[in-house]
This record gives C-alpha cells, structure tokens and sequence, in this order.
C-alpha cells in the first residue's frame, strides 16, 4: 500500500514539472515546435490553465473528458434563429430544418463537430471553413420514429467560437401511431 502511494506521489510530481516546463516552453525545443505553433499554444493556454483539475483518486472512476474544443484564434457565430418548432407531425415522419448562421467575427470560423442530444436528430453542417462575415447553413432532421409526445431535441455544435460550444434546439409534438386491433377468438 505504501509503495503505491509512493508511485502517485511519483507520477504527480513527474506530470506538474512536465507541465511546469511546457508552460515556460522548453519542451519546444525537444519537440521541435515552430514559432507559429508556439504563440497558437500559447493563445490557447490563456483559455486553458483555469480549467486544471486534479486526478481523480486511483479508488474513484474517473470523470467524464471535457470536450475538445478547437484551439487557435477564436470568432463568433450568430444564428438567424436558435429554436425551430416543427408543429405536429405523426409518429414515424421525418422532419428537417435548415439554420442559417454568419461567422460575426475576424477569423475563420471552423466548426469542428455538431452531434444531437439523440440519435434521432442528425445535424449536417459545412466542413470547409467559414469566412469572416460569410455566411452558412445546417441542416437538422429529425426522425420521429419511436417517438410520441412533446419533443425538445438540442444540437451542441463545437467550434473555434468562445466559448466553444453552441446549442439550437428542434422541438414539436408527435402523435402517437395507431395500433392495429388485434381480432378478438
């Protein structure tokens, strides 16, 4: 028992002066980081360094990983609007909205993921880059399949945007299917 806590005193000491020299950057040198990548580095650190935990003890599961938020230059992104509400549509029908957005700031922006809050809402969105002042489109659908009642379903879409995630919403009412009578013997 003594050992092992003697091994994560160890490993700790050995992670903080790790992160101790990448911070004053002098592991760029060994890692043959260019000057370009060091001031990206850098910028992102800013953004980075109050978002430090701890481990979790060895005895506990481990936390969920943040997600990974596109680093370098950051911009701004503004939806026409954030909510569509699709009305009411019968169970098994597929409904699709398309949001329309402006990359509002000096950069370009990249949007890196865009996942529904289930699989039954598939986003679609531009993988090049956006333009500074461009604007583009993403395309939601949602399939209602298996679904009744009122629905609310969220798209978080990742991108180099501060901060680093954005939400729209698709939501509306699905009627229940019918289900055939069974005959009565």
């Amino acid at each position: 028992m003594e050992n092992s806590k003697q091994i994560q005193i160890g490993l700790l000491a050995l992670v903080a002066i790790l992160l101790g020299l990448n911070l004053t950057g002098a592991l760029d040198g060994l890692f043959g980081n260019s000057a370009d990548e060091t001031s990206v580095r850098d910028a992102a650190r800013a953004n980075v360094t109050s978002n430090t935990t701890a481990p979790a003890p060895a005895n506990t599961p481990a936390a969920t990983p943040a997600v990974e938020v596109p680093t370098g230059p950051t911009t701004t992104i503004e939806f026409e609007e954030k909510e569509f509400d699709f009305g009411t549509i019968d169970e098994g029908e597929k409904v699709s909205h398309t949001y329309k957005f402006t990359n509002t700031g000096s950069e370009p922006l990249i949007i890196k993921d865009a996942k529904g809050s289930c699989g039954c809402t598939v986003p679609s969105w531009p993988k090049e880059p956006v333009a500074p002042g461009a604007t583009g489109e993403m395309l939601v659908e949602f399939n209602s399949k298996g679904k009744s009642g009122s629905q609310n379903k969220r798209v978080t879409i990742t991108a180099n945007t501060n901060p680093g995630q954005t939400f729209i919403n698709i939501k509306g009412e699905v009627n229940k299917a019918a289900t055939a009578a069974k005959p009565v013997q």
